[in-house]
């Protein structure tokens, strides 16, 4: 894996996001959402540093919280114990995620707020996810059973290929 401390450099961390919603017609693996739609839940992992994509998960259904995506995905497994940041829809995952008020309290300490800037600063995922969502397979997806993870796959490979010229 390229990122974290085995091959980049200590500083560089992994990002994880969640594709938050990829709209398949193959009921068998996807799930009805709050809009009614059937979609699937894509786990990424990307590169802080490069923003390569590193890992691409098994898609979930659609209605599939992103903590038990992540474990069920296999993300998690791939990515082993490398640093990985993500953002708050992932709390007791042991990722790295942003500070939040405890019960009472009505604003974050001085070194809280600092942490929470840079990790905005550090998390490379909404930027690639917005490229990914730009290829039209993506937004209505009418593959069936492991179509919509060669997709992903294959779109990811392309956003690599497109960032190393």
């Amino acid at each position: 894996m390229p990122c974290g401390p085995a091959g980049g450099s200590p500083r560089a961390p992994c990002s994880s996001w969640t594709a938050p919603w990829s709209p398949t017609r193959d009921h068998t693996i996807a799930e009805r959402s709050k809009n009614y739609r059937y979609s699937t839940n894509h786990q990424v992992v990307i590169d802080a540093d490069t923003r390569l994509v590193v890992v691409v998960g098994r898609p979930l259904a659609g209605n599939r919280n992103d903590c038990k995506a992540w474990e069920g995905s296999g993300a998690k497994a791939a990515v082993g114990k490398t640093l990985t940041i993500a953002d708050g829809g992932y709390p007791g995952t042991g990722l790295v995620i942003p500070h939040r008020c405890e019960r009472g309290q009505a604003e974050l300490p001085d070194w809280k707020k600092e942490h929470n800037k840079s990790h905005k600063q550090v998390r490379a995922g909404e930027h690639v996810f917005a490229r990914m969502k730009t290829w039209k397979i993506l937004r209505d997806c009418r593959l069936k059973g492991d179509g919509v993870h060669h997709a992903m796959l294959g779109i990811a490979r392309m956003h690599n290929l497109a960032l190393a010229g």
